[in-house]
C-alpha cells in the first residue's frame, strides 16, 4: 500500500507526504504535465530547478509514440526521460473519449489513432498493462468520460467506470504478483507500482457521493477526481467527495490548476496533488501569470517596459530578463520566448501551491488565500 503521512490538518485541507519508490512528494503539490514524457518547451533539469516534485505522463500518447515496450526497455518512465523522481500516468481515457467516432462497449473503447489512423482498442486490462510497462509510480484506473453533461450520460459513465475499476484492480494485482515472481531484470518495471481509483459523477453531487463510496470500497492506493472542467460547483463537489473518501489516502484532482483559484479551492476541500497542461500552454501563447493577474506579453504596451515580469519571482525569466525583451522574442517568433514563458508560468503555479502548503503549516491559510486572490483577480 502506498504510504501517505499527514503532518497537519485544517478542516478538509491537509499537509502531507506521499512516499513513492522514486522519492517523496510533499503535499499539496502541483505535478508537471509531461504528456509525451516531456513538459512542452522545458527540460527535466529546468523542471527540477523550478521546484517540480513529480510529473504525469499520458498513457494514450505514450502508446502511440514511442510505444510502451520501448519505455520499459529503457527502464521505465523516470529513466527514459531522465526525471529520476516520482511519476504518475493517467489512463489515457480522457484523450480517447475526446476523439471523434469512438465506439464504446462494455469490453472497452475502439478508436482511431490521431497519428496514423490505425484502428486501436483500449480496455481496463490493456490500460493497466500499458501503465505497468511504462513503470510509473502511480497509475490511474481506466474510466469512462461521459459524452455530455446530462444526468443519464453521467450516471451511465459512472457505473461503467465502477465496473471497469473492478477489472483494473484485478489486472493491477495480477501484474504486481507476476512482476514479483520474475527474476530481476533492468528491462522490467518495478513491482512497487500503485493504483488510484477515479471518482466520476460530473456535476451531480449524489452521483459523486455514490462514486466516492464505491471507489473507497475497492481499497485502492489513492484516488483521482475526474471530469472537472470549471470551478463552477467544484467546491461543493470536492467537499462531498473528500468527506467520504478515506482520510489516510492521497487524492489527485485531475487536469485542474490553470487558474490559481482552482488550487485554493482544491486544497481547502481536501485535494493533495494537481496536474494541468494549462500553465505551459498559455505560456506558449504569450499569456503569463503575475501577482496582479494574467497579462498578454505580446501587447504593444510592453515594448518599452524594461522591468522584470515579476519583481518577487525567482525564476530564470524574472531574474534575468525584462518584459520588453520577452515581448521582442514573441514578436520575432523565437523559440526562446516559449521556453522562458513556460519556465515562469510553471514556476508560478508550483510556487503558489508551495506557498499554500506553508500557509497551512503556519496556520495562515485564510489570510494568504484572501490576500492572493483579491490581488490576482482584483
Amino acid at each position: 500500500m502506498l504510504k501517505f503521512d499527514i503532518e497537519k490538518k485544517n478542516g478538509l485541507a491537509r499537509v502531507g507526504v506521499i512516499h513513492t519508490p522514486h522519492g517523496d512528494i510533499k503535499t499539496p503539490a502541483f505535478v508537471g504535465a509531461a504528456t509525451r514524457a516531456t513538459v512542452k518547451a522545458l527540460t527535466m533539469k529546468e523542471m527540477r530547478e523550478l521546484g517540480s516534485q513529480a510529473i504525469l505522463a499520458n498513457t494514450y500518447h505514450l502508446i502511440l509514440r514511442p510505444g510502451t515496450d520501448l519505455i520499459r526497455e529503457a527502464g521505465g518512465l523516470a529513466e527514459f526521460c531522465s526525471w529520476h523522481a516520482p511519476t504518475f500516468t493517467d489512463s489515457g481515457g480522457f484523450q480517447i473519449f475526446s476523439l471523434p467516432n469512438v465506439k464504446i462497449t462494455e469490453k472497452g473503447v475502439k478508436f482511431k489513432s490521431h497519428v496514423d489512423g490505425a484502428q486501436l482498442e483500449m480496455t481496463p486490462e490493456s490500460s493497466m498493462q500499458a501503465q505497468w510497462a511504462v513503470g510509473a509510480d502511480i497509475h490511474m484506473a481506466f474510466d469512462h468520460l461521459a459524452k455530455s453533461e446530462s444526468r443519464d450520460d453521467m450516471e451511465e459513465a459512472m457505473h461503467r467506470t465502477h465496473r471497469w475499476l473492478d477489472r483494473c484492480v484485478a489486472e493491477h494485482e495480477r501484474l504486481k504478483n507476476a512482476t514479483k515472481n520474475i527474476e530481476k531484470n533492468v528491462s522490467l518495471p518495478p513491482a512497487e507500482q500503485y493504483l488510484y481509483a477515479v471518482v466520476q459523477g460530473g456535476t451531480f453531487n449524489d452521483l459523486r457521493a455514490e462514486s466516492a463510496r464505491y471507489c473507497a470500497s475497492k481499497n485502492p492506493d489513492g484516488f483521482g477526481i475526474g471530469g472537472v472542467f470549471t470551478a463552477d460547483g467544484m467546491e461543493e463537489m470536492l467537499k462531498t467527495v473528500n468527506s467520504i473518501l478515506p482520510e489516510d489516502k492521497p487524492r489527485h484532482l485531475l487536469g485542474m490548476g490553470q487558474e490559481p483559484i482552482d488550487l485554493f479551492i482544491g486544497v481547502e476541500n481536501g485535494c493533495d496533488t494537481f496536474d494541468c497542461v494549462g500553465p505551459t500552454r498559455m505560456a506558449r501563447n504569450g499569456s503569463l501569470y503575475t501577482n496582479d493577474g494574467r497579462i498578454n506579453i505580446k501587447n504593444a504596451k510592453f515594448k518599452h517596459d524594461f522591468t522584470p515580469l515579476m519583481e518577487d519571482c525567482d525564476c530564470e525569466l524574472c531574474q534575468n530578463y525584462t518584459r520588453a525583451y520577452l515581448h521582442h522574442l514573441f514578436k520575432v517568433d523565437e523559440i526562446t520566448a516559449k521556453v522562458l514563458a513556460s519556465i515562469h508560468n510553471e514556476r508560478f503555479i508550483v510556487r503558489t501551491v508551495d506557498q499554500i502548503r506553508q500557509s497551512l503549516l503556519d496556520e495562515t491559510f485564510a489570510e494568504f488565500k484572501e490576500s492572493f486572490l483579491s490581488k490576482y483577480y482584483h
